[in-house]
């Protein structure tokens, strides 16, 4: 057997560490379906490329500007070092955190994974642990204004095989005016009608999208006969953990929290006091994989499953998946791909390849990287529009939440 000498094998390795180093790191603000969509490509100077996506709607533009300042840094890096690409990036700056921060580290950091996993050949899966699962549960959504509507949506969902079916409600009139009793009155007939007619086995839940205070929500499950639901998304904001622990107070019903994190320390209250039963993590937001299976082990801990939010487009649908995959402890990932819902976020042009649904669940995506193609000519002829969200006021004319 002839052996290399170590100069060559060092020439190798040298060969190798420059290959991996970040050549380029671009954001593509693009317009997908009915939304924007923020997108990360790294290139490495080999000429691989990894894609990440970023998950603060609407401010897309000041998320692009601190991945432009990252990307002053960070090329030249050894893309294979991730974790300590994140450390830079969380810490290259006096003022740590906050969600635009970290919403630009979720998309770098979900770049990299993407493209270590092509670089070895492997889906992202497999640098996480392997798969714990072949196929991920998902939950469907449908805004719940009308009774009769909101009967004949969860009777298409569940004869297309979803046994988890989440509600959102409407009450918004045409000037953006909201008006948390109407709406609440409206949503509690919705839901009861819903559970009668489908019974027990239906998981059902409630997206607030923390538009209530805890009076306000206390009242809600004050309306529904005991069981209606079996979770509440986000009923209220969650700057104040003990908020959440009054109107734990108030009601029995398990609450899924989490799509607002920006880190694994806004989770840890909310782990610790026992103030959510299913983790809601948004892995484009919280820091990408990095911070993600980090939230996820501590949430294991307690024996709360992850519930991801997903409402983006296939960049971030992959990286949900392959994390979901990983994981021990998971109940359902959002979709927006169901029959009752045609937003085109998951345009077939602009991404060739993508994790696609079986049914109600998605396959455990087995391509190298994040298993997505990109169509780049496509995604940079379709620019993205201004977006505001609707900016509501209840009808005394104060500020509310979107």
């Amino acid at each position: 057997m002839t052996v290399a000498p170590a100069s060559a094998l060092r020439a190798d390795s040298l060969d190798l560490d420059r290959a991996a180093e970040i050549a380029s790191i671009e954001s593509l603000t693009v317009r997908v379906g009915g939304r924007n969509q923020l997108l990360v490509r790294i290139e490495s100077r080999d000429g691989l490329v990894g894609w990440g996506e970023s998950g603060l709607s609407s401010r897309e533009a000041a998320v692009a500007a601190v991945v432009d300042d990252f990307a002053r840094f960070l090329v030249g890096s050894d893309s294979r070092q991730i974790g300590r690409i994140w450390q830079e990036s969380y810490r290259s700056q006096y003022f740590e955190g906050g969600r635009v921060l970290t919403a630009a580290i979720s998309a770098i950091d979900i770049a990299l994974y993407d493209l270590l996993g092509k670089r070895l050949g492997v889906p992202v899966y497999q640098l996480l642990g392997g798969k714990q699962r072949n196929e991920i549960p998902t939950f469907a959504s449908f805004l719940a204004d009308e009774v009769d509507t909101s009967l004949e949506k969860t009777r298409t969902l569940v004869e297309a095989g979803w046994d988890c079916v989440r509600i959102y409600p409407g009450g918004f009139d045409g000037d953006g005016t909201f008006d948390p009793r109407k709406s609440l009155a409206r949503t509690a007939e919705a839901l009861i009608a819903i559970r009668e007619r489908f019974g027990r086995s239906l998981c059902l839940g409630i997206d607030l999208h923390h538009r209530y205070t805890p009076a306000e929500v206390a009242s809600l499950c004050h309306m529904l006969p005991a069981g209606t639901l079996d979770f509440l998304e986000e009923p209220i904001r969650s700057e104040a953990p003990e908020a959440y622990a009054m109107l734990r107070g108030m009601t029995d019903v398990p609450f899924a929290i989490g799509e607002e994190f920006a880190s694994k320390w806004q989770a840890a209250p909310f782990l610790e006091q026992g103030l959510t039963q299913y983790m809601r993590l948004d892995i484009c937001n919280i820091g990408g994989f990095t911070e993600s299976m980090k939230v996820a082990g501590w949430s294991e801990r307690f024996y709360v499953d992850l519930m991801p939010h997903n409402p983006l487009g296939p960049v971030c649908t992959a990286a949900t998946a392959h994390m979901a995959a990983a994981v021990p402890n998971l109940s359902w990932v959002e979709t927006r791909q169901s029959p009752v819902e045609n937003l085109g976020f998951h345009d077939s042009t602009m991404f060739p390849v993508q994790v696609e649904l079986e049914g109600a669940v998605y396959p455990v995506p087995d391509r190298p990287g994040l298993g997505v193609e990109v169509n780049e000519d496509a995604l940079r002829a379709s620019p993205a529009v201004h977006v505001e969200c609707p900016h509501l006021a209840r009808p005394d004319g104060s500020v509310t939440n979107w």
